[in-house]
């Protein structure tokens, strides 16, 4: 016996014809051929609209044909590419309607293919995207935070090792500095930040990695130069190690900054240093950033209402409920005639000790905790997760 063939068509002419010509419910033909009601009702109402014309498949073509810009729109947005290759469609469009206001351009994805279509684009490797943590501090304004970080050194084609520091506003995205170093020690990368206090005023933090000169193994992850800056009166703030993407927003800003000077790199490192230069110039006051919803960071940006005098002053404590200890020459503290050792970093400067519920002493320089003082153990430093402990 051979199997009976139907056209679709045909199939839904049926369940109609059985719904309109049979005492039979809806609920029970839509049970009987396997559909949904929803599905039914839709076919009736086509047919009794259209007819057994409405039973058939309708066009998918758009009703309305795809706009078309004229030749010299095209033009601007493939020049405008040409100058700024490493501008996504996205900037490119919110410069455009900047600069030409009257017009009207295509969408993102349009100007994509069309880049596409002209071998202006490369797509990227799509990279699995590390889960959100908890943030280190809030950023509800310009200066709350200023990140901080070396990007790394690469060689001009001189042979010159060029290896940029830069310091941006996380709120803003404004790029504070993008400076060359000789050294990354605290002595070459001190005085930078005297530049940016003295031009920007203080922020309330600045986050690191936890690598020299910012951060250390030692007590607090403090180093020489975190503790200039606590009495510059700026609170640092590490991220967990082996946790980049608590950083990740100026982690991204140093793959523009790769892209947009150093690939390739310049001749002499004369050179390079003035790339980076009209790099700054160009992030802050030119170059849309998506974060900002297109605008640019210098026309977000507000510089800080604390302005520095360029004197270091100690961390102050609330005398009432801390004590005060200065670190002697051999990194220790004297606390009822014994001696407890805090570390060379600190030596003469002076903690704050401040008795727990547990009944322990708790050790502070400035805003950063050091750990709690016991009696066997002496110093017991916080731990720090890592992403190989479980």
């Amino acid at each position: 016996m051979a199997w009976e063939n139907y056209k679709v068509e045909q199939q839904r002419l049926q369940v109609v014809k059985a719904y309109t010509q049979s005492d039979a419910s809806m609920v029970a033909l839509c049970k009987q051929y396997g559909i949904s009601r929803k599905t039914a009702y839709k076919w009736y109402q086509r047919y009794v609209e259209f007819g057994e014309e409405g039973l058939k498949d309708l066009s998918k073509a758009p009703h309305s044909p795809p706009r078309r810009y004229f030749s010299n729109q095209i033009d601007l947005a493939i020049d405008l590419k040409l100058k700024r290759r490493t501008w996504g469609p996205k900037k490119i469009l919110a410069k455009l309607k900047e600069l030409y206001p009257d017009e009207s351009w295509p969408c993102p994805t349009r100007l994509y293919e069309i880049f596409k279509d002209h071998h202006l684009v490369t797509k990227r490797r799509f990279k699995g995207r590390v889960p959100a943590t908890a943030p280190l501090g809030d950023l509800t304004a310009c200066n709350d935070t200023w990140a901080v970080d070396l990007k790394g050194w690469f060689l001009t084609d001189d042979g010159h090792r060029c290896e940029p520091l830069t310091i941006t506003d996380c709120f803003s995205r404004y790029l504070i500095r993008c400076s060359h170093l000789n050294k990354h020690s605290a002595e070459y990368v001190w005085p930078i930040f005297e530049e940016a206090f003295r031009e920007y005023g203080l922020p309330q933090r600045i986050r690191s990695d936890n690598g020299p000169p910012f951060g250390s193994i030692g007590v607090g992850r403090l180093t020489p130069l975190s503790v200039k800056l606590i009495k510059a009166g700026v609170t640092p703030e590490w991220i967990r190690p082996g946790h980049p993407e608590e950083n990740g927003r100026h982690e991204r800003f140093h793959l523009t900054l790769k892209e947009e000077v150093a690939n390739p790199p310049k001749e002499s490192l004369a050179l390079q240093i003035q790339a980076l230069s009209e790099f700054s110039n160009e992030y802050n006051n030119y170059r849309p950033h998506e974060a900002l919803n297109m605008r640019t960071p210098a026309s977000c940006y507000q510089p800080s209402s604390r302005a520095w005098d360029g004197i270091l002053r100690p961390p102050e404590y609330d005398r009432k409920e801390i004590d005060v200890r200065k670190v002697c020459q051999s990194g220790c503290i004297w606390i009822r005639q014994r001696e407890y050792y805090i570390g060379q970093t600190l030596t003469g400067e002076y903690v704050g000790l401040k008795s727990s519920e547990e009944g322990k002493i708790e050790i502070y320089y400035g805003p950063v905790y050091l750990g709690k003082l016991d009696e066997k153990k002496g110093l017991v430093r916080p731990k720090l997760k890592t992403r190989r402990q479980r």
